[in-house]
């Protein structure tokens, strides 16, 4: 039987041998090659840097050599990433492989230059590297001749795809996909890049949307790679940072955590001991991104402090040693994060967990521990995304000078995130958005309404080109213009001139003024910065499964030799603190004067549906969660009496009761997940606040399998 390589285009497999020196290909690469080469829509799994880019490239590479476009047509190839620091850092790597067969690439995001763009429009790239919002942007925009230069398009490569399916920006893309299969002649080709994920086959029926090609899933077996862990305990912030200091000292090492505000704590507190550390995250400016991502290039003694910013596939060199604050909340995060080091050959991947809180050192165990066993979480299955609904109606709208709902629908209709949409439901939107103001109707097209154009018409209908939720932010400047990152509105609102501090890329800065006409906020150094509270009042919930892990960590007296001895003592501590309450599987209950502790280890969306079904049967209960537990509180409170209400929980009437979950439905708090919400009738708010927070069926499973053991 032939390998892959033989049947690439033979000008491919002398590049690849003279320019790359390769002599052969790897596993993922020939099953990979074999599948896409037979037409076949591809999702591809390993691990990073493991080949997968190169799996899904060089066969589409291939057959655009083999069959080159006519002259004068569009792009052939759509490489997609998640966001623009990975195209950025993969534009050098896919220029060498379609200059070295004589083919071209062209980038394409907000940060290209409109010159550069201007020349791609007038002669498309064979190669065309993009967002999904920039590909909005082209769908959209009258300056770009959507069909000719998406028209050719063959085949899609989706980078980091795990990272998109499941939300609003995955259903966005399949949106913006399934608008450019619809100018395209053949059947569309999809292969997605992927990360390990639970359901891969899932995931690849996802990929393939409305396409009748054939899905397959790569996934070679792997080789098991050597790890080293370590977890250390230290309840004082300083000493952690001194930790930190000690393990980055000498190396290249990257030190996750889990938000903004941890980074900017985390590094400042490192720079006080003397650690070489730049910083790396959303809020910091685009240039100071760069400048940390080049400058780590030829370093060997730094370490840069992030959030998830540097978790996907952007290349930042060899690594010596990943550092990680608390736990990361998934398995996925923690196997991405930690597959960051060990790529030299003899290197051993490592991660080194840095804990202030018991619990975390619980949940690190947890994480491991499912790893191990080689569990990781299933990307979820998403079918009634209404806020992208929303936007995609109103881009339809936008790109065409109005839309006909049939003609919409029939587009719309094909995306997986909508497939649990009815038509009656559909048709029902478009009314109430017409009546809203949302829309109008012109010559029997709908065309945006009076209450769409003042939210979305400012710059030119720049808020259109993104799905997720773009909070107004305020640029920080010094006072001689250089940009630091920006700030979120929320955040804004609480600053005093020359009086508040914060911390921004790893400095602390007072606030000299504040320009809210001009969106400007001007700084200078400050001797000492307060830590910012980066927006964000959602709830972070953990999975079931995890949870559940950190019950059976809590209930077992398994060591773990890669805790250091303050985390042992931390975790001993906690174990005792439960002792004779916690249950494997069931969790537990302590009765305590005035307030109740219900240990379900149940997860975030769990416990908060408990909370509520709870809260609408004893309004005058105080009732708190997280993820592993729920607190309730009153001054009259008996045992007897919350005895009666779990009672009351494990009926299964009162899971069928659909009257009582609307009311609960009635009483969530209206947060808002998306900028699409305003135009969305009450009722679809709502589902979509009760789809955050709540799982129903997970509740009563919860409920059936743990109750009877209360007793």
């Amino acid at each position: 039987m032939s390998s892959t390589f033989s049947r690439f285009s033979p000008r491919l497999q002398a590049a690849i041998v003279a320019r790359l020196g390769w002599s052969s290909l790897r596993p993922v690469q020939e099953l990979a090659g074999e599948a896409i080469l037979a037409g076949h829509n591809a999702l591809i799994l390993a691990p990073t840097a493991g080949g997968k880019t190169e799996a899904g490239f060089f066969p589409v590479l291939s057959s655009l050599m083999d069959e080159p476009p006519a002259a004068g047509a569009g792009t052939g190839v759509l490489y997609i990433a998640p966001i623009k620091a990975l195209l950025n850092n993969q534009a050098d790597r896919f220029g060498l492989y379609t200059e070295m067969v004589g083919l071209r690439r062209f980038v394409w995001h907000g940060d290209v230059a409109d010159r550069e763009k201007r020349v791609f429009l007038r002669e498309p790239a064979d190669v065309l590297l993009t967002t999904p919002e920039s590909l909005e942007v082209m769908l959209i925009s009258p300056r770009v001749d959507a069909e000719r230069i998406l028209g050719s398009v063959r085949a899609v490569i989706i980078d980091e795809i795990h990272a998109l399916a499941g939300t609003d920006r995955g259903a966005h893309l399949m949106s913006v996909i399934e608008r450019i299969a619809s100018h395209v002649p053949g059947d569309l080709q999809r292969i997605g890049l992927s990360a390990t994920v639970g359901n891969p086959e899932a995931l690849s029926k996802w990929l393939g949307g409305s396409s009748r090609r054939p899905g397959v899933v790569v996934n070679p077996p792997r080789v098991p790679a050597r790890r080293q862990l370590e977890c250390i305990f230290r309840s004082e912030d300083r000493r952690l940072a001194h930790e930190a200091t000690r393990l980055a000292h000498g190396q290249k090492s990257l030190f996750f955590c889990q938000t903004r505000k941890t980074a900017e704590g985390v590094a400042a507190e490192m720079q006080r001991v003397g650690t070489n550390v730049m910083v790396h995250h959303s809020a910091v400016a685009r240039e100071e991104r760069a400048r940390v991502e080049e400058k780590f290039h030829s370093a060997s003694d730094v370490c840069i402090v992030c959030t998830s910013t540097l978790e996907l596939g952007i290349d930042v060199g060899d690594l010596d040693r990943v550092l990680q604050a608390e736990a990361p909340t998934t398995v996925g995060s923690f196997l991405q994060r930690m597959g960051r080091t060990g790529r030299r050959p003899g290197q051993t991947a490592n991660t080194a967990f840095l804990c202030a809180a018991s619990d975390s050192v619980v949940l690190a165990v947890a994480v491991v521990e499912l790893a191990r066993q080689g569990w990781v979480e299933a990307v979820p299955c998403v079918t009634r995304q209404w806020p992208v609904l929303v936007h995609q109606l109103l881009a339809l709208a936008l790109a065409e000078s109005g839309v006909v709902p049939e003609a919409a629908w029939a587009v719309l209709s094909r995306v997986p995130d909508f497939s649990g949409v009815t038509r009656t439901e559909f048709d029902a939107l478009i009314a109430y958005m017409v009546d809203d103001g949302g829309f109008r109707i012109a010559s029997g097209r709908l065309v945006l309404g009076p209450k769409a154009e003042k939210k979305f018409g400012r710059r030119n209908f720049a808020e259109l080109y993104s799905v997720f939720t773009s909070n107004q932010s305020y640029e920080v400047l010094t006072a001689n213009t250089q940009p630091l990152g920006s700030l979120d509105q929320d955040f804004v609102d609480r600053l005093v001139s020359d009086v508040s501090c914060f911390l921004l890329a790893g400095r602390p800065w007072v606030v000299e003024s504040i320009d809210h006409s001009l969106r400007r906020i001007v700084v200078s150094p400050a001797p000492r910065g307060a830590e910012p509270t980066w927006a964000g009042m959602l709830p972070q919930f953990l999975g079931f499964e995890i949870c559940q892990k950190a019950l059976e960590v809590l209930v077992g007296d398994t060591e773990y030799p890669w805790l250091d001895a303050e985390a042992r003592g931390a975790l001993t501590l906690r174990r005792d603190e439960l002792e004779g309450v916690l249950r494997l599987g069931e969790g537990g209950i302590e009765y305590e004067p005035e307030e109740f502790r219900w240990w379900t280890f149940a997860g975030g969306r769990i416990n908060t549906t408990l909370r509520r079904a709870l809260g609408a049967m004893k309004p005058d209960w105080r009732i708190v969660t997280d993820n592993f537990v729920v607190k309730v509180r009153h001054e009259t409170l008996t045992r007897s009496e919350f005895d009666e209400a779990l009672d009351e929980l494990r009926r299964p009437e009162i899971w069928a009761d659909e009257r009582f979950w609307a009311e609960v439905r009635e009483m969530l708090p209206s947060y808002r997940l998306s900028k699409f919400q305003p135009l969305m009738p009450e009722w679809m708010q709502r589902e979509m606040v009760a789809g955050f927070l709540l799982d129903v069926e997970g509740a009563r499973r919860w409920m059936e399998r743990a109750g009877a053991g209360w007793a």
